[in-house]
């Protein structure tokens, strides 16, 4: 069985219409080849798309050449040979950068932003294209890197929905589409919405370990027991186990994306007058990791200042170290 036979008979029994539904061999862009990107592109060069990539980081993109990709010199160049381009850009800034250059393609007609922008980059990104007839899909992901590799990321997906149903073979490459909304910024909403609730267990959980550490708990034994109990959550029972108790620290997001996801969610409540009053204090919190473990530093080591207020580690009986 071929590769596109075989994606096509995956989509029947997920229970998804071929024939029209399908593009692959459509030719598509992406770009920022990064921890996300990488994965991603691989994800749609299996499923037989032909990708033209753009990174400035040329080293990213060898290896993703050499599995049969495109590499294009800009961002224009991209939106002159393709209708549709995938981002996978680490700030707001960056994204709106290379938004501008894309509104002046010749062939583009949709931009899938799969970057991390919140509502307001999104609506700025949504009003530098659509003066050039290029319509946006705000599709921010979910899960992480080994999501992206295995193709089990949550999308939140937002845009007009002849669109949304244009682009939804492309999306279903990465995982679980979930429709967010009928307009782009809606999905970076509820992204920014999720990473603040999964950062704020990280840093209750933190908090709430050193104290039981420095009371004389065993750290193994108190995530079993919180496991077992109300107190779980997905930082106790996937994040602390894997990277905390063992000391590897290499979840694989750095604390500044956090930052910067955590700071979109404060001010898209500010602009609706809503005070984040948790939201703003694990913004300190993950400022005071920055501080301490650098703006790179992995996400998971938000506990280690805290250890060190206290003069403890949060270490598992089979940490190697």
């Amino acid at each position: 069985m071929s590769i596109r036979q075989g994606v096509r008979a995956g989509w029947r029994d997920r229970g998804m219409p071929s024939g029209d539904y399908m593009t692959q061999g459509k030719e598509i862009g992406f770009i920022g080849i990064g921890r996300m990107g990488a994965p991603m592109t691989k994800r749609l060069l299996d499923a037989g798309y032909a990708v033209t990539l753009f990174d400035k980081n040329t080293e990213a993109l060898k290896a993703l050449e050499a599995a049969g990709a495109s590499i294009a010199s800009s961002p224009r160049a991209i939106a002159d040979k393709v209708d549709t381009v995938l981002l996978s850009l680490p700030t707001p800034a960056i994204v709106e950068a290379v938004g501008r250059e894309l509104a002046e393609g010749k062939a583009l007609r949709t931009v899938i932003d799969l970057s991390t922008t919140g509502p307001k980059g999104s609506e700025v990104l949504a009003g530098i294209l659509a003066p050039a007839g290029i319509a946006l899909v705000d599709a921010p992901v979910s899960g992480g890197v080994a999501g992206a590799a295995k193709g089990s990321l949550a999308i939140m997906a937002a845009g007009d929905p002849e669109r949304l149903a244009e682009t939804r073979a492309i999306l279903d490459c990465f995982g679980k589409v979930f429709i967010a909304g009928d307009k782009p910024g809606m999905g970076q909403t509820i992204k920014v919405i999720n990473n603040l609730m999964s950062v704020t267990a990280l840093a209750i959980a933190s908090e709430a370990l050193v104290l039981g550490k420095a009371s004389g708990l065993d750290p193994d034994r108190m995530i079993e027991i919180i496991n077992a109990s109300s107190g779980r959550t997905n930082a106790t029972e996937d994040k602390i186990p894997r990277f905390v108790l063992p000391r590897t620290f290499d979840f694989g997001f750095a604390l500044e994306l956090s930052d910067k996801d955590t700071r979109l969610c404060v001010e898209h409540a500010d602009a609706l007058g809503m005070p984040m009053i948790v939201g703003s204090a694990v913004r300190q919190m993950l400022k005071i990791a920055m501080a301490t473990q650098g703006r790179q530093g992995d996400l998971t080591s938000i506990i280690r200042p805290i250890e060190d207020w206290m003069g403890v580690e949060v270490k598992g009986g089979g940490a190697k170290s």
